[in-house]
């Protein structure tokens, strides 16, 4: 069983979760009607460029921008939930060694205690994530059973994870199995859920912060808005 999970499964849920991203990339930038305003794009083509790294930049600093500083506390958890949903498969000492493995090379590795914190903020994070679509009317309105799904898929690989590392009942291989699967899951459902904002956010804000440095960027004296 661990060897068909760790092995083709594995691979499959790898090959599907790539391919899906590029896709998804290729048609984001397709939907795109840069043409529209070529004439723009070619002649400040470096506004642009500065804009859209601009826009990444304070996007990913916690009150780097004016939308995150509205909600001080949430930005926090959204930013606790997304760091240890990145980081911690990345630099696990378990998924390394699955690497080594099976494909020869691992990467720089996090302390256990590292991930358990990171893993612990995350399953939080989401507790506080599901409170807020509860609590708030103007986010419980928009709110449907999919969100929610959404965010179980991101967040059972940590679960179980936690569990198995923990030792507990019924036992560590139950949740071990669990965990390859829920994150076997979770990969291959980032290119076709709303988890493919993993990828698209930095396209879109790329695009974004492009289009607002040509359009205004290039005229002295113009702020950006972040």
């Amino acid at each position: 069983m661990y060897e068909l999970l760790t092995g083709p499964m594995l691979w499959l849920s790898f090959a599907i979760f790539f391919i899906g991203c590029i896709v998804r990339l290729v048609m984001y930038f397709r939907g795109l009607h840069w043409q529209m305003d070529r004439v723009a794009y070619t002649e400040h083509m470096s506004y642009g460029v500065k804009g859209a790294v601009r826009s990444i930049f304070f996007w990913l600093i916690p009150y780097g921008t004016r939308s995150w500083r509205v909600n001080p506390f949430f930005t926090i958890v959204f930013f606790v939930f997304h760091v240890g949903l990145i980081l911690t498969p990345i630099f696990l000492v378990a998924h390394n060694i699955i690497l080594k493995e099976r494909w020869g090379f691992r990467l720089w590795t996090m302390s256990e205690t590292t991930a358990d914190m990171l893993t612990i903020g995350v399953i939080v994070a989401a507790v506080f994530l599901v409170l807020r679509r509860i609590a708030m009317p103007e986010v419980r309105l928009l709110t449907t059973p999919y969100d929610y799904l959404v965010l179980l898929i991101a967040t059972a690989p940590f679960i179980t994870g936690f569990l198995a590392f923990h030792l507990v009942p019924p036992s560590y291989n139950f949740w071990l199995y669990l965990h390859i699967i829920t994150g076997e899951i979770m990969l291959i459902a980032i290119p076709f859920t709303k988890l493919s904002h993993f990828v698209l956010f930095f396209a879109s804000r790329a695009q974004l912060g492009a289009d607002y440095g040509i359009k205004r960027g290039g005229m002295k004296g113009r702020s950006f808005p972040w």
